[in-house]
């Protein structure tokens, strides 16, 4: 192919035209993607596939794997690459899960699908232009496994920015392999790229198998390819120096910590101002849903399982995706413009003091998306004892299944005040790293005693972050929230739906004593002449039936079976402010947080008034659901701040208790966790909630 020639995308498919005299193999092409961490290898992998990817995990563990597809046209015959996306290793000879993983998918024994496909067609490293000596012995080590094999030079135009030209003649001729200039970011060289990798050669030479002497042979290498000259060189000067400057200010604890709190105020900010319109539209269409069904379906068991339990549980935990998307889009914007790094530094010194390895962090980190990858990620600490304390410690980071909790929360406690109400969100996410460090600090030195370890990080280059990766990013993380949210809450649904419907009770005698006299005001204004008194007794007769319609609603959720399982368990968390129905939410979280909304929508409007959920919305039915005496409200501002916090503290998830169990390597750690954070939770809920009642604040 030309240099000139064009690019044509087909749903994020690569498809270089068809070039005369070309060759090579066509069907499958299994390649998979290499590179040392900060290359911009997802950009890239996001830029030849776009959307054309499936997410899995590789077998026996919850390492992320992508595959996207790639096809490739040349000569009439068309190729399908699947792109494998590994995780990016610094070096394939380290002792760790994710260099483990490249080895063997190198070696042909393992896939995403867990099926051994044999050797790969070919291998495409990922190489920063702008970091070429260090990146080379990477791609040395590659090149020993004598593979086909392709060099991805990526961002070559941070390179020439900086004032960097790269002899890519060079760079071929002693690696033995194709070597492509690309931009990942800007969609320069991609039909290059796609086209040597299909037509990919084992490599002409062999570097040296001593890691020493590759380093020494990796230098030289960059030393002869890349020479800045001219102009050009006094421009990267004045590169090097910004980055000189803006490093001290973001990486001290005096300025980088306030920074960062202050990038996080404006993140969650940004997430609450944003996000509350599309948030207000999916609540109305979730409502409108419920109303429709009511209207199309005849009455019945049908009509009530699906409007009640499938329709609003289902909505409840929808109404926050546009939160958690948003979230998702402005954290893969910070990583991508190299400032996360940063973060990750100051965080390092922050873990230290309490005991926790530098290695903790992306363990921690990866916590904030899903506790399950946080402690299996807990595998590179090589210590067993500061391995156990970051597992123990791990669920006390802010997942993104409690998001529904604290946004439902924050939303009835800052209504129509983005700014506080991200700033609690803000206080959230403090309030569980602290508790974890609290609790790191006191296994380190009880239990788990011994000195922690430095920690090397590599700080990468600042840069203009991509959208379309941020996007990418965005609607994968997305969707596969929603999909296994979704999962769970519909069965927990329906079963909760079951438990608060049956058994069907007859209405009590108060009730019916209510509509006996509603009935007799109304045949009592029929007959009255006056037209003033007789409106007053139709709306006197309206407003007992109303109440004697509340009184059976409770009454039925009372006497239900999730009603007497509500309140036997009750006594236990009333020190907290919860009524039998919180209670029940509280107990079904155990299971998974993010059904808490679901079974609140639910048990709030099992056997109530259909227009409650149809007028109101599902979240602000549940803001306005009253307890037994119908006047107090469930949610009350005690009761939301000891909610709150006891979310933020609470291990409520059984997959991460097994995994827990799983990688400590026995039972008795998974129950300690469970045992402490809970018993912390509950302490904590219960301080903060006493504490209000005593200020006058109920």
């Amino acid at each position: 192919m030309s240099e000139g020639s064009s690019l044509e995308t087909i749903d994020g498919a690569i498809a270089p035209p068809t070039e005369p005299g070309g060759g090579g193999p066509t069907g499958v092409l299994h390649v998979p993607l290499l590179g040392n961490p900060n290359t911009g290898k997802t950009t890239l992998f996001n830029a030849l596939c776009g959307l054309r990817h499936k997410t899995s995990n590789f077998p026996g563990t919850t390492q992320e794997a992508r595959i996207g597809v790639v096809r490739v046209a040349a000569a009439g015959a068309e190729s399908e690459v699947h792109l494998i996306d590994l995780p990016g290793i610094y070096s394939l000879e380290l002792d760790l899960l994710e260099a483990r993983i490249c080895r063997d998918v190198l070696a042909g024994r393992l896939s995403p699908k867990g099926e051994p496909i044999g050797d790969p067609e070919a291998v495409c490293i990922v190489a920063d232009a702008t970091n070429l000596a260090r990146n080379l012995v990477f791609v040395g080590e590659v090149l020993r496994r004598r593979l086909p094999t392709v060099v991805a030079l990526n961002m070559i135009d941070l390179a020439r920015a900086e004032g960097r030209e790269i002899n890519l003649r060079t760079l071929e001729e002693q690696l033995g392999c194709r070597v492509v200039a690309v931009s990942a970011r800007k969609g320069e060289g991609l039909e290059l790229l796609a086209s040597a990798i299909r037509t990919a050669t084992v490599p002409t030479h062999t570097p040296p198998g001593d890691q020493t002497e590759l380093e020494h042979w990796a230098d030289r290498l960059a030393v002869r390819a890349m020479q800045p000259t001219g102009s050009d060189a006094a421009r990267s000067r004045s590169k090097v120096s910004l980055t000189d400057r803006l490093d001290p200010l973001l990486v001290s604890p005096w300025t980088g910590i306030p920074i960062f709190a202050a990038v996080m105020i404006a993140v969650f900010y940004t997430i609450f101002s944003i996000a509350q319109f599309p948030m207000e539209w999916i609540d109305t269409f979730f409502g409108t849903a419920a109303d429709f069904v009511e209207r199309v379906l005849p009455e019945g068991i049908l009509r009530d399982l699906v409007a009640r339990g499938v329709v609003v549980g289902i909505g409840a935990t929808a109404v926050f995706v546009p939160q958690i998307c948003l979230l998702f889009f402005l954290i893969s914007l910070l990583e991508d413009t190299g400032y996360l790094a940063r973060a990750a530094l100051l965080m390092h010194r922050v873990l230290r003091p309490f005991g926790l390895p530098g290695h903790a962090f992306v363990p921690l980190l990866s916590s904030h998306a899903c506790a399950l990858p946080g402690i299996m990620s807990t595998r590179v600490i090589p210590d067993r004892r500061e391995r156990l304390a970051t597992i123990l410690v791990a669920p006390f980071m802010t997942c993104s299944a409690r998001l529904p909790v604290y946004v439902l929360v924050t939303s009835l406690l800052f209504k129509g005040q983005p700014l506080y109400a991200g700033l609690a969100f803000v206080g959230c996410y403090m309030l569980g790293a602290l508790a974890g460090l609290f609790s790191a600090f006191i296994a380190r030195r009880t239990i788990l005693k011994g000195p922690s370890r430095p920690m090397v990080l590599e700080l990468p280059t600042y840069k203009v972050p991509s959208l379309r990766t941020a996007l990418v990013t965005t609607i994968d993380r997305g969707w596969v929230f929603l999909k296994n949210a979704g999962t769970n809450i519909l069965a927990i649904c329906i079963v909760l739906w079951w438990l608060g419907s049956y058994p069907h009770v007859a209405p009590p005698e108060s009730a019916k004593l209510l509509h006996v006299q509603a009935t007799d005001l109304r045949a009592i204004a029929e007959t009255a002449g006056d037209k003033a008194k007789s409106d007053a007794q139709l709306e006197n007769a309206q407003k007992l039936e109303d109440e004697a319609n509340r009184l059976t609603a409770a009454d039925a959720k009372a006497r239900s079976f999730i009603g007497r399982m509500g309140k036997t368990v009750q006594p236990v968390f009333a020190p907290l402010g919860y009524d039998w129905q919180l209670t029940i939410g509280v107990l079904t979280s155990f299971a998974a947080r993010e059904v808490f909304v679901s079974t609140m929508a639910i048990v709030t409007s099992a056997g109530g008034d259909d227009a409650d959920v149809h007028d109101e919305g599902i979240v602000r039915s549940i803001a306005t659901a009253p307890r037994d005496d119908g006047k107090t409200p469930i949610f009350t501002t005690a009761t939301c701040w000891s909610v709150l916090v006891f979310f933020v503290l609470a291990m409520q998830c059984l997959p991460t208790l097994a995994v827990t169990a799983k990688e400590a390597g026995g039972a008795k750690w998974a129950l300690l966790q469970l045992a402490w954070m809970s018993g912390v939770a509950y302490a904590a809920a219960f301080i903060v909630f006493q504490s209000l009642r005593l200020a006058g604040i109920s």
